[in-house]
Parts: C-alpha cells; structure tokens; sequence
C-alpha cells in the first residue's frame, strides 16, 4: 500500500510494507499512549489529541522523515495513519507552522 505525501509542490508515494500493517500495531499503540498525555502542536497544547490530530502529529514525522530521508520512519508514521484512519490515502502537511492544516485525504 502506499501513501501519497504532498509537501509544499513535492509529492511522495510513502511505500507502507506488509509488514508494518500486520506487525506495527504494537508500535502504534506506544504511539497512542505517548499522545494521550497530550501532545505540543506548535503553539497550542493538546490535552488529549483526537484521531485526526493523532494523524497530524503522524504526518508532522513524515515530513521530518523525508527530510531526513529516514524510510523506516516514513512508513512507521504513514502506517500509524492508514491502521488509525483506513480511509485516507493522501496527506498534505502544512509547512507554515500550523500542524493542524495538515489535511488527511
């Protein structure tokens, strides 16, 4: 499965293995209890962040993923996002500071 990332004009296919879908929800969940103590989306505080924040905060890592060309990290973060939300196929991350503009497709 793949995940399409658009960043500013730059689109990615985020290749997702096999293998995170049927072997990441272990690591997903560690996800999931770290956000529940809440989460800083840039300036606001997020007592306890929704699905699509969750999300957000996902595809906040892509991008630093990408730009740091860490494909294991990619696929972690984009494998959180189709497990949590089996809908989407396509982000764009917000780069003007807001991670909330981040758009799950």
């Amino acid at each position: 499965m793949n995940l399409k990332v658009v960043i500013e004009d730059n689109e990615y296919m985020v290749a997702i293995s096999d293998e995170v879908l049927t072997n990441g929800e272990d690591f997903f969940q560690r996800m999931d209890r770290d956000m529940d103590n809440g989460w800083q989306m840039n300036r606001e505080w997020i007592d306890n962040p929704d699905k699509v924040q969750r999300c957000q905060i996902a595809a906040d890592r892509i991008a630093d993923a990408i730009s740091t060309e860490n494909e294991t990290l990619a696929q972690l973060m984009a494998g959180y996002i189709v497990a949590r939300m089996p809908g989407v196929r396509e982000v764009h991350i917000a780069t003007d500071g807001d991670m909330m503009e981040t758009q799950l497709i």
